[in-house]
């Protein structure tokens, strides 16, 4: 059982008083950061040095795969073993791999494999994210809080989303690689020193090795739920077909619009920024969702907005279509974690929460009848006929044109 919850609700953001729930809060808007913004710099570290897009979006897959394979055992690992000691681990395994690649990047003997491998890592670390520290939110705080607190949390990684690639995108252009991974490396440490000084208790159980079939069974029992089956259905349409296009944002800001790496990151930061605008009035509880309309209505107005920009020719006008598209994104991520908090069994939470991580490494992990990936990299490798953000359009099957990058038409910048 988690300590530290509050008594009293009254007030709509009391949850703001639990000292266990701003820990989970700070240690969260950190990771996720640096999430994206490790995801920038290795995207426009691969391209700088490759100029293929295919690369670019394997190097997000990297970071995906792991949420595929072993979404759900994390589950099972999130709902038996110590949330706090697992959260712990993760940042300071997450710390100690952007150390190492900033060592490799200062001495000039970082390669993309490098890049790709720690991606791995973090893939592992982050299939933990929902069993472990989002279902630690649900737990130190009171449950009339719940949809708060999961709002003022999704509020802050839109803002982190915003601040890491803009972060670093700036630390590329002014300190380089190496740079950026300091910035990463000690932030990721501060948050695991943050967790280790966080109150939280929990019924102790023993992970048995033989029951984790049974218990992702059980897991998926609760699909029949049909709140829960609309978050595991959308997240898997939403994860292939949606949010793969943050594989392109460096080679699609650099190649086509001809902007800065600054600028690359802002581009990377409008979708967030749009998000932010629905997740403050979200978190004050001046705005409340209808579960299940809100996740789908949200999910259709970002693939509409994302559809649009593909054949965007100005910089400007794509920035503003992703800042449109937030707000959709806003009740995608809001609902999808409140209805697995709300609607999910307690004794099954972390579980359920692997399935759905599950679900959003789906978007990296299908491939199609050439063996290539599907979702982060299914774009061919510069698409001449196309341009790169109508590239976005392309289903899997399309064979990789072998032409040189410079081939393509030039768009002007906005």
């Amino acid at each position: 059982m988690a300590s530290d919850r509050i008594t009293s609700a009254d007030e709509p953001r009391s949850f703001l008083a639990t000292p266990s729930y701003l820990r989970l809060w700070f240690a969260g808007g950190i990771g996720n950061a640096m999430r994206w913004l490790e995801l920038l710099v290795a995207g426009i570290f691969t391209w700088e040095v490759t100029q293929s897009t295919v690369l670019v979006a394997l190097i997000t897959v990297a970071r995906s795969l792991p949420m595929l394979f072993i979404g759900t055992i994390a589950g099972v690992v999130g709902e038996v073993l110590n949330r706090k000691r697992l959260l712990v681990i993760q940042l300071l395994v997450m710390a100690a791999s952007s150390a190492v690649l900033c060592a490799l990047a200062f001495s000039a003997q970082i390669r993309v494999w490098h890049i790709a491998l720690a991606g791995i890592v973090a893939g592992i670390v982050w299939a933990m994210e929902l069993a472990v520290r989002r279902r630690m939110i649900g737990e130190v705080v009171t449950p009339d809080q719940v949809g708060p607190a999961v709002a003022f949390d999704s509020l802050t990684n839109s803002f982190a989303r915003v601040l890491g690639p803009l972060a670093g995108g700036a630390a590329y252009q002014t300190l380089g690689l190496g740079g950026a991974y300091v910035m990463s490396a000690t932030l990721y440490f501060a948050a695991g020193v943050t967790i280790g000084g966080l109150e939280f208790r929990q019924e102790p159980r023993r992970l048995r090795f033989g029951r984790i079939a049974i218990d992702i069974a059980e897991a998926v029992a609760a699909r029949a739920n049909p709140a829960i089956f609309a978050v595991v259905l959308v997240s898997i349409i939403m994860n292939m077909f949606a949010f793969s296009y943050s594989a392109l944002i460096a080679p699609i800001g650099l190649d086509v619009y001809r902007v800065s790496s600054t600028l690359v990151g802002a581009l990377a930061a409008a979708e967030p920024l749009g998000a932010i605008a629905v997740g403050i009035p979200l978190s004050t509880g001046w705005l409340r969702l209808n579960g299940r309309r809100a996740l789908l209505r949200g999910s259709l107005l970002f693939l509409v907005a994302l559809a649009t920009m593909a054949l965007s020719p100005r910089y400007l006008i794509a920035f503003v279509l992703l800042l449109v598209g937030g707000l959709g994104t806003a009740a995608f991520s809001n609902m999808q974690t409140t209805l697995i908090l709300t609607e999910a069994p307690p004794a099954t939470r972390s579980r359920v929460m692997g399935i759905v991580t599950m679900c959003i490494g789906n978007g990296a992990g299908r491939c199609d009848n050439d063996r290539r990936p599907v979702g982060a990299s299914r774009i061919p490798d510069g698409d001449p006929d196309h341009g790169w953000p109508g590239a976005l359009w392309i289903e899997p099957g399309l064979e990789e044109t072998d032409k040189d990058v410079t081939s393509k038409p030039q768009l002007r910048d906005g």
